[in-house]
């Protein structure tokens, strides 16, 4: 349900730049299914690519061949990003707070953490320069929290405009898509609250497994379910990459 909702959201010819995961999946399969000349960008300069599967990091092999072209790091994030190339970010972390702000370096105090993360990335960059973002997490109170173990991307910061009194060129997060609907920002403090649930996800569970006091839209819409069309271009996908990325071990005799 995440990766179809993610994907339904897409547009055709956008600029969007990925990330690895569930971004690039949602990203993939709405080339596959609505989007056929999005542009996609991954942060290791591989630029309009059409992989057959899904790469397992940015540095992935299958993103370059099928690349229209790559480019230098620096050249993706001065002349694409920087520059206000980029239409949409789609990002992933492990902490998400009420304004959108976002936690991929550690969970715990910074100087004695109790998990340390793989960090932002470029992700700090993205958050600031394009013209939009949207998150894609699994929601529960560990994730959705109150306060941020430590700010690795800036959402709405505080809040309340202040992002935009800040000066930041980008829209910022308008977006966060969880299993178990989509938020989307308040335009007046910039709060996320639920605006669509899945067709099974109550309200009351959607609050519940979040970490702070979870509002609601005006109106709670219904996500559609997955089409046929969509669930086997996926599963597709899904079934294309396990076989690609296969390991098989010969122990030596």
């Amino acid at each position: 349900m995440m990766t179809v909702t993610a994907a339904r959201m897409l547009w055709d010819r956008a600029v969007c730049f990925v990330g690895i995961g569930l971004p690039s999946a949602a990203a993939n399969l709405a080339r596959l299914l609505k989007a056929p000349d999005i542009v996609l960008i991954y942060e290791s300069g591989t630029i309009g690519t059409r992989p057959n599967v899904l790469p397992l990091s940015i540095g992935d092999g299958e993103l370059a061949d099928t690349a229209t072209c790559v480019v230098p790091l620096p050249e993706i994030f001065a002349y694409w990003l920087q520059a206000g190339r980029v239409d949409l970010g789609f990002l992933g972390a492990a902490q998400v707070d009420r304004f959108g702000n976002l936690n991929s370096t550690v969970i715990g105090p910074y100087d004695r953490p109790q998990t340390r993360l793989p960090g932002a990335g470029g992700a700090p960059e993205i958050a600031l320069h394009a013209k939009q973002v949207y998150v894609i997490i699994k929601q529960s109170p560990r994730t959705f929290v109150p306060s941020l173990d430590f700010v690795s991307s800036a959402g709405f910061l505080g809040g309340n405009g202040e992002r935009a009194r800040r000066g930041a060129p980008g829209r910022g997060p308008q977006a966060i898509i969880t299993d178990y609907g989509l938020m989307r920002p308040d335009p007046t403090t910039d709060e996320f609250v639920l605006v669509a649930r899945y067709e099974h996800v109550t309200v009351a569970a959607a609050v519940a497994a979040c970490g702070w006091p979870l509002r609601t839209g005006a109106a709670v819409e219904v996500i559609a379910p997955p089409t046929l069309e969509e669930l086997e271009a996926l599963r597709e996908l899904h079934a294309r990459t396990r076989a690609a990325h296969a390991v098989r071990v010969k122990l030596p005799i």
